[in-house]
């Protein structure tokens, strides 16, 4: 049997890893992360339209970033769906 002291680190161990998890969490639907990612999508886009000759690259390059970010703005919504049919 594991002793009082044994029990205790593993508790404190299984609390920082939920703390982590929870950070983990709160990352991922952050709109500093979403942001970030809307901004470097951005200029990759606008950096590819500029290498491939397109027109109007800054401008142009908005749309796909839109689209982007739209999408991931869905992905919440198309969670919760799946969790409801599928969380059990």
């Amino acid at each position: 049997m594991a002793s009082l002291s044994e029990l205790e680190k593993e508790l404190a161990a299984v609390k920082e890893r939920n703390r982590k998890v929870e950070m983990d969490k709160a990352w991922e639907v952050s709109w500093l992360r979403r942001i970030i990612i809307a901004v470097l999508t951005y200029i990759v886009i606008v950096l590819f339209f500029i290498v491939a000759g397109l027109p109007k690259p800054f401008v142009n390059s908005l749309i796909p970033t839109a689209g982007f970010i739209l999408s991931t703005l869905s992905l919440a919504w198309f969670k919760g769906l799946w969790m409801k049919y599928n969380g059990k």
